[in-house]
């Protein structure tokens, strides 16, 4: 069983081939590494998942109550509607909105009411406006952020906003995560709480989580299976202890001192 699978998965621009022949498959409940140099196409692989680029060629189904949905063609709204959700390596949020609204507002894609609710403020606006207050603050509360709600994002230090996007994300409830660089200019401290709070947020909301990461301090300890990818092409795929031994990966990427990681 599995919650994603991509089947040669293909993206050219203008003749480049970004990502060639790529073949992935997570499974419910895993938390995944997609490592790579620089250029190696790891973004471009969250843009295919997302909607963002649409495949040259290739396959992406995702997995959601038992049933097979396929990716490819789809709009970005309609795949996170399906449950797939992401953060970007360069952060964006709202950023002239405050904290609770950037979280209120991805939670607005699960409200029922109907138009003509919203504009006469019927019974039944008011009891999902409610709700939707409550678990925003909820939400808000798990990341520490409840005590900064009326802050305006722009004005965060940089690890609140990093938890804000990731926040943000989960107010969608999706069933799979992607994190795009997640500890990306963050110091030593707010990198080891990023650890704890990644694993943690995993087993919280049941999540499978895929993670692209520079840091081989955080993917080495936190990942269950890494995938790395070097010039578009996946050239290992296997546990932290596999990935760390593998003279490919080594020569490419990681250098002769990621046994320390």
């Amino acid at each position: 069983m599995y919650i994603l699978k991509v089947n040669k998965l293909t993206k050219t621009f203008s003749g480049l081939t970004a990502v060639a022949n790529i073949n992935m498959e997570l499974k419910p409940g895993e938390l995944i590494g997609l490592i790579g140099p620089n250029g190696a196409g790891k973004t471009t692989v969250f843009n295919l998942l997302t909607g963002v680029y649409v495949p040259t060629a290739g396959t992406m189904f995702f997995t959601k109550d038992g049933k097979e949905i396929p990716l490819h063609g789809k709009k970005p709204h309609i795949i996170c509607k399906d449950g797939l959700a992401r953060t970007f390596q360069n952060i964006r949020l709202f950023k002239d909105l405050t904290v609770f609204d950037n979280v209120r507002i991805a939670m607005h894609k699960n409200v029922k009411y109907s138009i003509i609710s919203s504009f006469f403020h019927l019974p039944s606006y008011f009891r999902e406006e409610k709700q939707l207050y409550e678990d925003t603050m909820e939400l808000l509360k798990i990341f520490r952020l409840d005590d900064k709600k009326d802050e305006y994002a722009k004005n965060l230090p940089y690890g609140d906003q990093r938890r804000l996007e990731i926040a943000r994300a989960l107010a969608t409830e999706p069933s799979l995560l992607l994190l795009d660089e997640p500890a990306a200019g963050m110091n030593p401290a707010e990198t080891r709480d990023l650890v704890e709070l990644i694993s943690w947020i995993r087993d919280r909301f049941n999540l499978t989580i895929l993670l692209i990461e520079h840091d081989m301090h955080v993917v080495m300890n936190i990942c269950e299976r890494i995938y790395v990818l070097d010039h578009g092409m996946v050239i290992a795929n296997g546990t932290p202890d596999e990935i760390k031994r593998n003279k490919q990966v080594i020569e490419a990427y990681l250098g002769e001192d990621i046994e320390n990681a």
